[in-house]
């Protein structure tokens, strides 16, 4: 009889162990219902501008950074996305300064970025320019020198052995190669509701107006159904992005936007010749089966992408413009990345400070015309609050691209019309049908255009025709 409790102790302790290195990650069982959550207004017309503090400019903090707002506000940016400014772990860190996704305390401002003051300055003075903040938060997990590690080691993910982990890729089993952070375990009740108390810090410190929630696909569903509402709760017009294309974060009514990483590479592989504009509208149907909820943030590069992949010359070469007005004008949110204006040609370090060479803004004037477009034509407009999306066959769709969009208010109706040649060839496009026949002007000259069923017209190489009716 002993020796079989011995075996049976030790078949607990064995299986206990090897449980916790499987991430469960759920407590509360997920619920049918919708959680349909308010999209503020000011989310309608507006497109995101990143802000990257670290290389934005040679001092790297809030107070250098506060004087290129009223540039930005002139822009027609709407809305301020602040790369993570809390303070770095220093334990296990990558490079000199570090990652800013290692955070070693979600209610700290990393020091070398300015004070928590230097902060809530320049959040106020984004307010005052009539521009929202986001911040970007780093739910699923923490730096090693987060205090967390040794007061609370139960709030992390452990192996076999009891080793806290770095994150693991839940597709392989294996770790994604992140080891400058602690993957956080959301089986813990108290971790969950310590996250929750530190995103409503910066609520009600900063008045921040939303977040961006990175690696949000590998955070449990139900503790975005705990969180998401109860942060509502305090400020209404709460706006949440999520970094994932997961439809059921969408599709729960828990987040209003998630990435359009499949837009993002279609486009680099149409750039390169590998796709063509059949494979566009093909990802559009699927999309639209996809998503039943919100919009998504559409980019032609961002952070992880600048750093990690290359530069969008890399990216689009000669296809560049052509790829930036699409993601202007299809439906969704467009994103601008720190630099963009300045027409960026360079990988910026992630660990290291690597500041962007600002310099006259060659690109400032193309994307005031397209936020100042969108603003001001509600078929541009975000989601279900912009107008619907209707394909144009052509004569040939596998080289041509064109869409319009259209939106009644009131008596009068919002329309664009896009039309591209997404090959390296010059071609002549006829847009077949009558849907999109009418009056318009070029979104970039104002030049009246009368557009004609059946109509011909010669583009070249990447040429994109942008109109608009108003």
């Amino acid at each position: 009889m002993n020796r079989l409790f011995i075996f049976i102790f030790i078949f607990i302790l064995i299986f206990s162990g090897c449980h916790n290195v499987k991430k469960e990650k759920s407590i509360l069982k997920p619920s049918d219902a919708k959680i349909s959550l308010h999209f503020p207004d000011w989310v309608h017309s507006a497109g995101i501008y990143e802000v990257n503090i670290r290389q934005y400019t040679k001092e790297g903090t809030f107070d250098a950074f506060s004087e290129s707002l009223p540039r930005l506000k002139k822009m027609g940016v709407k809305i301020l996305w602040f790369m993570p400014v809390f303070s770095i772990s220093k334990d296990r860190k990558k490079g000199t300064l570090g990652s800013y996704y290692a955070v070693s305390d979600y209610q700290k401002i990393n020091p070398a970025f300015g004070t928590e003051e230097s902060f809530l300055k320049v959040v106020q003075m984004a307010h005052q320019l009539e521009m929202k903040v986001m911040l970007d938060w780093v739910p699923n997990h923490t730096g090693w020198s987060h205090h967390w590690i040794k007061n609370h080691p139960d709030y992390y993910s452990k192996d076999s052995l009891g080793n806290i982990t770095d994150p693991i890729d839940p597709n392989t089993g294996k770790a994604f190669g992140w080891t400058d952070v602690a993957d956080l375990n959301y089986d813990n009740k108290s971790m969950r509701r310590e996250m929750i108390s530190a995103l409503k810090y910066w609520i009600k410190k900063a008045d921040i107006d939303g977040y961006r929630f990175d690696v949000a696909g590998e955070v449990p569903m139900d503790f975005w159904q705990e969180c998401l509402p109860e942060l509502s709760s305090l400020k209404k017009d709460l706006f949440f992005l999520a970094e994932s294309d997961k439809p059921e974060l969408r599709n729960s009514g828990l987040f209003h936007a998630t990435y359009g990483w499949k837009w993002h590479h279609l486009l680099k592989d149409i750039a390169k010749g590998k796709k063509n504009a059949n494979d566009l509208f093909k990802w559009w149907q699927e999309d639209r089966d996809s998503f039943k909820y919100g919009f998504a943030m559409n980019f032609s590069t961002n952070h992880d992408e600048n750093s990690w992949q290359g530069t969008t010359k890399s990216f689009f070469g000669p296809a560049e413009r052509t790829m930036d007005i699409l993601t202007f004008t299809f439906d969704g949110m467009p994103l601008i990345y720190s630099g963009q204006e300045n027409n960026l040609d360079k990988q910026l370090a992630f660990f290291e400070k690597d500041e962007i060479d600002f310099g006259t803004y060659p690109k400032e004037n193309f994307y005031r015309i397209l936020l100042f477009r969108k603003a001001n034509n509600q078929a541009l407009w975000n989601g279900k609050a912009g107008g619907e999306s209707f394909k144009v066959p052509t004569n040939d769709d596998s080289k041509y691209m064109a869409f319009t969009r259209e939106k009644k208010v009131g008596k009068e109706m919002h329309r664009i019309l896009v039309i591209s040649n997404l090959t390296n060839q010059p071609g002549t496009i006829q847009l077949l049908g009558t849907r999109f026949a009418g009056f318009y002007i070029d979104a970039f000259n104002d030049e009246p255009i009368n557009i004609m069923p059946d109509q011909p017209m010669y583009l070249n190489p990447w040429e994109t025709i942008f109109l608009t009716n108003k």
